[in-house]
């Protein structure tokens, strides 16, 4: 066993975890969960059954991520995010019957490579956050979230784009469509709401 996990963290013996991860105290792993390697999983967080987890993702505390999420490699999930998975939620069904497993279908957040939720946000299911992509802290989002898109607020909105240091890009003057990161330097370039990046 090449990874850690507190005495008091139940992870189920279905449930796969990756070399180097850490489970912290009270977090649950539930059954056919699978996580990848140098994971992080805080206290009191939740990964669902069979929720799919990639490589260098953290869990920060109390996060709450509910089957059949898909989160990618090196994606950060802040402090008491929500990650929801019925689209419309009830207790019981129009007779008062208590709802069972059977009785709704689940649908899922797909969080895509190197995205960042941060603290209190909600994703509500189903949505994609994608590539790079920065949710602010306390924001609920309802919709997708285009690849290095900025949002804010609630519902969220995009009010910018981010490179991968999280840091939030600038236009080049003189240059429209063209977006930098002040920090690296690196290149994108905006077409029809959409941002990609130049190769180096």
């Amino acid at each position: 066993m090449n990874y850690r996990v507190q005495p008091t963290a139940q992870v189920d013996e279905s449930a796969e975890i990756g070399d180097g991860s850490s489970v912290w105290e009270l977090a649950q792993i539930r059954e056919g969960a699978k996580l990848g390697e140098g994971c992080v999983i805080g206290r009191g967080a939740y990964v669902g059954t069979g929720v799919r987890i990639g490589n260098n993702v953290k869990l920060q505390n109390y996060a709450l991520v509910y089957e059949p999420a898909e989160l990618g490699d090196g994606v950060f999930v802040g402090p008491a995010v929500v990650l929801t998975n019925d689209h419309n939620p009830r207790s019981v069904d129009p007779e008062g019957k208590q709802k069972r497993g059977g009785d709704w279908e689940a649908v899922g957040v797909k969080v895509a490579e190197g995205a960042s939720l941060g603290a209190r946000s909600v994703c509500v299911a189903p949505v994609r956050i994608g590539r790079w992509a920065m949710v602010a802290a306390g924001a609920v989002v309802t919709k997708d979230v285009p690849d290095f898109g900025l949002v804010v607020g609630v519902p969220a909105r995009r009010i910018g784009w981010v490179g991968r240091s999280g840091v939030k890009l600038v236009e080049r003057a003189g240059e429209p469509g063209v977006w930098e990161c002040p920090q690296t330097g690196a290149l994108h370039d905006e077409t029809d709401g959409v941002l990609t990046e130049r190769a180096a």
